[in-house]
């Protein structure tokens, strides 16, 4: 029995009520045996609990109790379980690791014998691309304003900043070849950071606009984005050239990081309490619809939500610096396809709480569509998914790079470098939502946003594609 100030707890109360009753001690270090017995929801609850909890004593720097918590969820979390419990493996991982970098010896040590293979990412990626609709909507949307763009032109000129994927320009190769003013002069110039991606692509692409007649030559530029001379894209006078990013400008958003920490604590202390109460009165199916609940009982942002992004206090120089030269190459059309989420607030608290909610939607993504003995979704989860989770919880400064936000901070950031929105048009809304509509799930979504478009699961957005052109 376990009694507060007030009340006492008997055998018969359910395990909520107990839990929601129960602080994290050192007394508290092995779990209950009814935690064994806790069903989906409750479990869920239960992981919701203490990952807000532990990320609370990670923040404050309170490394015993974190200790404690990480043990708990250790009992429950599982990377082959449930929705909730799947994910909570790859945050309890991601809290873990920002504790061990406040050791870096240690945290070197246990990570000297790491090997991150470029091209197991790619694989993985590639992986996403076939398991999930997201990138497939975008390229769609994306081709169809690029043929748009470019009627009547007569020599085209593509850059793509992550040229990883040849079926977006298998497709746009095929739709100009059925042109009525016959097909244009392509010339696509592909960035990646691995020459053997390149080679891929270059032959892919060949093929097909040989097989189609249409004159086509490939540019390949093997470098990291960040470190591209523009000038090394050759774009020619008399071409009419489209940028295509896909999932890329994030990356830049490093700058200015040290003066924003310097403004807000590296913790939220403030966001336990009646906060996590109110997390335990929820009974809905899905993480996604738990903190969707949460929310709208009385979760609001941290007071330096307003601030925490790089682009409300002092700007990002990098990204500003990046789309100055872009917005230089004079492009008719540049598209941008980014992941539709805050996770770049400045403290870990807000950061936690944003990414779970997107994440959430993401794994419940998977747990609808993907068998859960699938080898390839546990690729995903693990290699993509909870990668990004790591970089975003347990990373600061320029190690941080999955700088996920909202469509309307780029907005603002592409119309302060001289772009102005192009809407999308309704035939390439129209492919898109075949297109999602082709996979039977009722979860996939689009929605229109000023002329751009936000692909969803269920309501909650994810991916957002917007089209511009130079003002």
């Amino acid at each position: 029995m376990f009694q507060d100030e007030s009340s006492s707890v008997t055998s018969s109360s359910s395990p909520l009520q107990v839990f929601s009753m129960m602080s994290l001690s050192p007394n508290l270090g092995s779990p209950y045996p009814w935690l064994r017995e806790l069903k989906s929801e409750e479990r869920g609850l239960y992981l919701i609990h203490l990952l807000l909890t532990c990320a609370n004593h990670v923040a404050n720097g309170s490394l015993e109790n974190a200790n404690i918590a990480l043990e708990q969820i250790s009992q429950l979390a599982s990377p082959d379980g449930d929705t909730m419990q799947r994910m909570a493996a790859y945050f309890t991982e991601a809290l873990a690791d920002r504790i061990l970098k406040a050791w870096p010896g240690l945290h070197k040590a246990l990570n000297s014998t790491r090997i991150t293979l470029l091209s197991e990412e790619i694989l993985v990626r590639k992986l996403f691309f076939e398991l999930f609709p997201f990138l497939k909507v975008a390229f769609v949307l994306t081709n169809q304003a690029i043929i748009e763009a470019m009627e009547g032109e007569k020599m085209v000129h593509i850059i793509d900043l992550n040229a990883a994927e040849p079926a977006q320009w298998v497709a746009l190769i095929q739709a100009l070849s059925a042109r009525p003013e016959g097909p244009p002069h392509l010339r696509i110039t592909g960035i990646h950071q691995q020459k053997e991606v390149l080679d891929q692509m270059a032959h892919r692409l060949i093929e097909e606009a040989e097989k189609l007649d249409i004159p086509f030559q490939f540019n390949p530029v093997v470098c990291k984005l960040e470190n591209l001379d523009v000038d090394k894209l050759r774009v020619k006078t008399g071409e009419a050239l489209a940028i295509s990013s896909v999932l890329q400008l994030h990356s830049f958003l490093t700058s200015d990081d040290e003066l924003l920490r310097k403004k807000s604590p590296l913790g939220s202390k403030n966001l336990n309490g009646i906060h996590l109460q109110r997390t335990l009165q929820m009974n809905q199916s899905t993480l996604g619809e738990l903190l969707e609940k949460d929310m709208v009982n009385g979760y609001s942002p941290s007071p330096d939500s307003a601030s925490s992004s790089p682009l409300s206090s002092t700007g990002s120089v990098k990204v500003d610096s990046f789309l100055n030269a872009l917005w230089g190459l004079s492009p008719k059309l540049m598209v941008v396809t980014e992941q539709d989420s805050n996770h770049n607030g400045s403290t870990l608290m807000e950061r936690l709480l944003e990414s779970l909610h997107s994440y959430a939607a993401l794994f419940d993504c998977s747990e609808s569509t993907v068998s859960r003995t699938s080898l390839e979704r546990l690729k995903v989860e693990k290699m993509l998914f909870g990668e990004e989770i790591k970089n975003i919880i347990a990373c600061e400064g320029a190690e941080r790079k999955e700088r996920h936000e909202k469509l309307e901070k780029w907005i603002q950031r592409l119309d302060l470098a001289g772009f102005g929105n192009v809407p999308l048009s309704y035939y390439g809304m129209l492919h898109a939502r075949r297109l999602l509509q082709g996979y039977n799930c009722d979860g996939y979504k689009m929605k229109e946003e000023n002329g751009c478009i936000v692909i969803c699961w269920q309501d909650r957005p994810l991916f957002s594609v917007s089209a511009w052109r130079c003002r």
